[in-house]
Order: structure tokens, then sequence, then C-alpha cells
């Protein structure tokens, strides 16, 4: 099975014919895909002018796409280099246990669904790099951002069960459609949302 870095290659590879590219970018998403894989590729396909839907785009599209893919996964990857330097530090300080606010790490191991979309069609308009660390910002100093959108600043939430997840029901951002991590909603989330 390629990587996420073989698979970049066959993206940007003039040689290849523009299925096997748009097909490699879809693989891309299955290694990385913040948003979750249908709501990323629509984020993608909108932020270049593709159609979702579209079997021969233009390359240059396609390669725009994976350019803003790749950076978003270098924040990513940045963030967990940190991670893990940051737990051998405390597992050596004799901090065994991760703490509340690395459930979202470990919920989020390896990329996918980073900040997931509730609606695949309803995603941040800013460009996923910059979400990312939005949200990485918001979940290291949560008491900051504590009780809004980490992305948009927004603080009206719809409180609503999350399907394909074995998740509890939680705060999903009524302006850019994230699910906005708990830490960061919490502890107003509840009443911002109207429900329980």
């Amino acid at each position: 099975m390629a990587g996420f870095r073989a698979l970049a290659r066959e993206v940007r590879d003039p040689r290849n014919s523009v299925a096997l590219r748009r097909t490699s970018l879809r693989k891309c998403l299955e290694r990385f895909a913040p948003y979750g894989h249908r709501a990323t590729w629509h984020h993608l396909c909108v932020r270049t002018g593709m159609r979702p839907g579209d079997r021969d785009p233009d390359p240059a599209r396609l390669v725009a796409a994976l350019t803003e893919l790749e950076e978003a996964r270098e924040v990513w990857l940045a963030y967990e280099a940190e991670f893990a330097a940051r737990r051998r530090r405390e597992k050596h300080d004799g901090v065994r246990q991760p703490g509340a606010l690395d459930d979202w790490h470990r919920l989020t191991w390896g990329g996918c669904e980073v900040v997931r979309c509730a609606d695949p069609e309803t995603h941040p308009v800013k460009p996923l790099p910059q979400v990312l660390r939005q949200v990485i910002e918001a979940m290291e100093a949560p008491d900051e951002a504590a009780g809004g959108c980490p992305v948009c600043g927004q603080d009206r939430m719809i409180w609503q069960r999350l399907a394909g997840r074995a998740w509890e029901p939680g705060p999903v951002c009524a302006s850019c459609g994230i699910v906005v991590p708990r830490p960061v909603a919490a502890p107003r989330a509840p009443a911002m949302a109207g429900a329980r």
C-alpha cells in the first residue's frame, strides 16, 4: 500500500493520466483527511474550483489541492512531533497517564478527522493549514478559547449526535460546521447549544 508521499508524487507526475492523478489525490485522503474524507475532498474542490464529481479535472487544480493538503499535513506532523516530545518529558517526570486534553489527540491520531465536520458540505472556508493551526492553538490553551469555535470565533453551537463514530453527542459550530473539541467548547457549550 502506497504512503502519502508516494501518492503525492503520482498526483504531481505529468506522465500519469488525469484519472490516476485524481485517484491518487483521493487516496491521499485515506492517509490524511483533517475534516474527514468526504468533507476534506469537498473543501479541496471548493478551494481549487473543481467539481467534486469531476472525473477529468484540470491537473493544475489537482496539484493546487495537493499543495494545500500537504501544507496542512506538515502542520499536523509538527504538532504530533511536539506532542510526542511532551509525552516523553511527562513520562520521564513520572506522569504516566495522559491528561484529559490528550483525549483529542488520541481520537485524532494519524490526522484523520482532526477537525471533524458534521456535514461533508459544511466546512470552514479558510485554508486547511490555517484551520489546523487555530484548532491546535486552542487545544494548547483551552481556557483562552473556551466556549467558542476556535476557527470562526462564533459561539452558537448545535448539540448533535455525530454519525459514524462511537462518540457522544457533541458541539457543532453553527457557522463553519466543525465539531468543536470538547476541551475548547466546555463548559459553556451545552448552554450555547440550548440542549444537552
